[in-house]
């Protein structure tokens, strides 16, 4: 098979080398050439036309985002590989919306680093597990919590439950009769799931919803 055409991107120098003298290693991979900066990165991708670029986020002179937009820009065919110490929400969406194709962690070995890049040109990606969990977690439905069920007068009377008002003193309050206040108090109850009006106080207090001299604890 060709060889696979690779090239790095990352401002320490230790890590360049440290890739570099692996990669030289690899019998299927042919290496063009490092860059220590995402403007310097686009500038030899655009003379080498590289398969493969890994690619260090964050740089000065241009970094890893920047970069991965303007070499996709002209070589749209060009993979590349994330490879970075960070995995906080701010650096791995923006780094996927760019048009990376992998996102790798340092933590990764060297043997890691090299299929990311033989799985690459056959089209698919590699994503560490960190990374892969949030990116789960940020398009996973969060689960809405039972009082988001309840109507806004139904939080209106829960929000009085919770300050321990009797349905007389609820009613006055919001100008709703004693039987409507009863019906309310019903359904809180049913779809908080609590056994009474004691367990609904509670619950309001715990997930701050009682309101005390007009203002929300």
């Amino acid at each position: 098979m060709d060889k696979v055409k690779v090239m790095i991107v990352d401002d320490h120098e230790m890590v360049r080398l440290g890739m570099k003298t692996y990669l030289l290693t690899e019998d299927r991979i042919e290496f063009l050439g490092e860059a220590k900066s995402g403007n310097e990165a686009a500038q030899l991708a655009k003379l080498y036309m590289p398969d493969v670029i890994l690619m260090d986020l964050l740089m000065e002179n241009g970094n890893g985002i920047e970069a991965t937009k303007k070499i996709l820009s002209f070589h749209p065919h060009c993979k590349i590989i994330i490879l970075t110490s960070y995995y906080d929400d701010e650096k791995v969406f923006p780094a996927i919306e760019a048009g990376a194709h992998s996102y790798l962690l340092k933590t990764a070995s060297a043997e890691e680093v090299a299929d990311a890049v033989y799985k690459a040109v056959k089209g698919e990606s590699v994503i560490a597990s960190k990374v892969a969990d949030k990116m789960m977690n940020r398009f996973r439905p969060q689960e809405r919590k039972p009082h988001e069920e309840l109507t806004s007068r139904e939080m209106e009377v829960l929000q009085c439950l919770g300050e321990g008002m009797t349905n007389q003193e609820i009613s006055e309050s919001l100008f709703i009769g004693v039987k409507t206040v009863k019906t309310h108090v019903s359904n809180i109850l049913s779809k908080l799931d609590v056994a009474d009006r004691t367990q609904a106080a509670i619950y309001a207090n715990r997930n701050g919803i009682v309101y005390r001299g007009g203002k929300k604890e």
